[in-house]
């Protein structure tokens, strides 16, 4: 999902463009515009940057922990053609 304060932006761009004469409707228009904004946008499959960030991180755990077994591997085989 997007950042609440740049759909804050996105609609206040929208609403700042509409001419002085219809403001008083604009008002009203602001909010909707948000709700619409944020109803179309949560139908995309996007993820909020703390649910990237946590899936980065436990990958990084993943790769640390795979490179370790393979070295381990690595010294087990080793050490079995050794003998």
């Amino acid at each position: 999902m997007l950042n609440a304060k740049k759909l804050e932006e996105i609609a206040k761009q929208i609403t700042d463009s509409v001419p002085p004469e219809v403001k008083n409707i604009a008002e009203g228009a602001e909010a909707k515009v948000k709700q619409v904004l944020q109803s179309q946008l949560s139908r995309l499959d996007f993820v909020s940057r703390e649910e990237f960030d946590i899936q980065n991180q436990i990958l990084m755990r993943t790769r640390e922990k795979l490179e370790a077994l393979e070295k381990r591997i690595e010294a087990l085989e080793s050490a079995s053609s050794a003998q």
